[in-house]
């Protein structure tokens, strides 16, 4: 194994050295995405499941570990209905802390071990707007398939509308990899779904406008293309079998998930010194955008004697090159690309030895992931290329822990660090 502290290594194997720090490291915070990461990559999030070893190793580093997700705790596709179906009994879940703790929505729905939520910064008219969405996506599907014949019956396609339709709290979505696996073969067909769904994406935020909710709600497109000059998300295209963007998430503005990074490190800060650094009412929705900001923002209210190693772990990232003019450019994008890349800053800024932590979810069933390619020299494994593109040098996001055999290969690494901190 190389000589080089982990967080200077590139797509390392060392799981060892990483259970090594996670379970001896004092002053440590784990910051995790889920879907991918902790249980498998599935088209139906209803079918969701979670081991309930690794449930109960999370415990092992209570006020340590706070998860990140665009996903949601609560509601039907919450994580923590997941939870108690894990344990058939909601009341040993609530009363044990079963709960995973940390932000949801982005950043917006908070929720504690024993399942408290709560929404920092959000109104009562922007949750009545969002709890109109599913009905404006529903009715969208309904219009594209009455217009489009698919030769498929009605209840068939009634089915796949209500599996595609995720009717989230404050991030409504609608999800499009159920119909992508049912038109594999009608490539044409599935391009004018996504064309026709982001369109629905771009009336409902001139609808919120009209209704006086113009700097309330952005959409997440998952996967993206990174964000463009307005610093929009770039929607990623079907082309042939690659589904491209498959998740449209409509979300409340400052619900991304590098801004979630503030809000779990503030609470975390609270917790060791008694102090919130940025005021106990702080909000993503009030807090920049810009990576240099948000940096300069810890920096002025952050004591770097509490600062912690953070460790980032997620599954989505990506670059893909794109021709203009002859000129080769990358998207660069991934859900938890943002908020890996600045807790990478984080750890360069503070010299606490931040770790990214890439788990490859290729393997689940949604396949519009690329898998990690992997070379053995005297008997060692090496990843040879990541996830990204291999012409992309200078893509600034480094990758220094890798799990090329997918969630079941972390949570049993992650279980194996919980036994030792423990101890």
């Amino acid at each position: 194994m190389s000589s080089l502290p982990l967080h200077e290594r590139t797509l390392s194997l060392d799981h060892e050295e990483l259970i090594n720090v996670l379970a001896n490291e004092p002053n440590l915070l784990i910051i995790q995405d889920l879907d991918g990461v902790c249980m498998g990559l599935v088209k139906d999030p209803l079918t969701r499941v979670m081991d309930t070893h690794y449930i109960e190793a999370t415990r092992s580093f209570n006020g340590h570990f706070y998860v990140l997700t665009n996903g949601e705790h609560i509601g039907k596709r919450g994580v923590n209905l997941i939870i108690e179906r894990a344990y058939d009994d909601q009341n040993l879940v609530k009363e044990k802390g079963f709960y995973l703790p940390g932000l949801a929505g982005g950043g917006v729905q908070w929720q504690d071990r024993h399942g408290n939520v709560s929404h920092p910064g959000v109104s009562d008219k922007e949750l009545d707007f969002l709890a109109r969405v599913p009905q404006y996506i529903e009715a969208s599907f309904k219009n594209f398939f009455a217009n489009n014949n698919p030769n498929l019956d009605d209840k068939a396609i009634a089915n796949y509308i209500q599996a595609s339709i995720l009717d989230n709290k404050v991030s409504p979505t609608a999800n499009l990899n159920v119909f992508h696996e049912v038109f594999i073969e009608q490539e044409d067909y599935y391009f004018q779904l996504q064309q026709h769904i982001k369109q629905l994406m771009d009336d409902l935020l001139a609808k919120a406008t009209d209704e006086g909710l113009e700097n309330s709600f952005f959409v997440h497109y998952a996967p993206n293309l990174g964000r463009d000059e307005t610093g929009q998300e770039i929607m990623q295209e079907a082309k042939g079998k690659d589904s491209g963007t498959t998740d449209f998430q409509f979300m409340l503005k400052g619900g991304i998930k590098e801004v979630g990074v503030l809000g779990i490190l503030n609470r975390y800060y609270y917790q060791r010194t008694g102090k919130y650094p940025l005021r106990e009412d702080f909000s993503v929705r009030n807090a920049p955008r810009n990576h240099h900001q948000l940096v300069a923002l810890i920096k002025d209210n952050f004591d770097p004697e509490q600062m912690p190693t953070i460790v980032g772990v997620g599954d989505t990232v990506t670059s893909k090159a794109v021709e203009k003019n002859g000129n080769l450019s990358f998207g660069r994008g991934g859900s938890d690309r943002g908020f890996l890349q600045l807790i990478q800053e984080i750890g360069q800024e503070f010299n606490t030895g931040n770790l990214i932590v890439y788990i490859d979810s290729s393997a689940g069933e949604v396949k519009n992931r690329k898998a990690l390619k992997l070379e053995e020299n005297n008997g060692q494994n090496y990843v040879v290329e990541g996830p990204g593109d291999p012409r992309d040098q200078a893509d600034p996001l480094t990758l220094n822990v890798a799990f090329p055999g997918g969630y079941q290969q972390y949570i049993q690494c992650f279980q194996e660090a919980a036994k030792k901190r423990k101890q």
